[in-house]
């Protein structure tokens, strides 16, 4: 949640005619992160987790894309980009662990 929590406030920067276009990507791509893993964790099979917790990285892999292209269009600087991709980054090792984790339990 705490890059959800960045990216809004790194996007609250952007030029207002991007309100409707990147803005609202990457809102809603770091919005699915978190909520992917809730409504997986939520889920009675381990094998629905690990469904929502593909379409989490899926959403990250999206963010991470959406950042690198609004940090080159200059909506935002390297040194605000770059502490949000490595949040990013940390939250990817964060859920391929779990995902790991959950695929020993199943064994898949």
């Amino acid at each position: 949640m705490e890059l959800c929590r960045t990216v809004y406030r790194l996007t609250t920067l952007f030029p207002e005619d991007e309100r409707f276009g990147l803005v609202s990507q990457m809102r809603r791509a770091s919005i699915s992160v978190p909520s992917n893993v809730a409504e997986g964790q939520g889920r009675l099979a381990r094998r629905e987790f690990l469904h929502f917790l593909a379409f989490a990285r899926g959403s990250l892999k999206e963010l991470e894309t959406q950042l690198l292209i609004a940090r080159d269009l200059g909506y935002a600087t390297a040194g605000r980009v770059d502490p949000c991709l490595a949040l990013a980054e940390q939250v990817g090792r964060m859920l391929s662990a779990l995902i790991r984790s959950i695929r020993k339990k199943v064994g898949s």
